[in-house]
């Protein structure tokens, strides 16, 4: 548990210090479009990682579903679509998956 705790904080930091760098670097010029490209998928990347990560469990030498999280990802995605606010929508996800887990499982 605390590895992942330890690769959510490296992973924060360099997205910010990505940045960071490219609006201290880039400050007044004209930005490569591949370069402008790679600061805009940055922070998705790394935040579809760590929930592909939480959604496909390793158990006995193979990749398992966890349902709670696969809901709670989806009702995300789906209160932020109608809602169009990421905070509320976020705690309404968290919700669902802590209901779905309670339950479910």
């Amino acid at each position: 548990m605390l590895n992942r705790w330890i690769l959510i904080g490296l992973l924060s930091v360099s997205t910010y210090i990505s940045r960071i760098i490219g609006v201290e670097i880039m400050a007044g010029r004209e930005m490569n479009p591949t370069l402008r490209l790679y600061f805009n998928y940055v922070p998705v990347g790394v935040i579809s990682a760590l929930i592909i990560k939480q959604i496909l469990v390793p158990v006995d030498r193979g990749l398992v579903i966890s349902f709670p999280i696969l809901i709670a990802c989806l009702s995300t995605a789906i209160a932020v679509k109608k809602i169009k606010k990421f905070l509320p929508s976020v705690v309404f996800g968290a919700i669902i998956g802590f209901l779905t887990r309670y339950f479910f499982t």
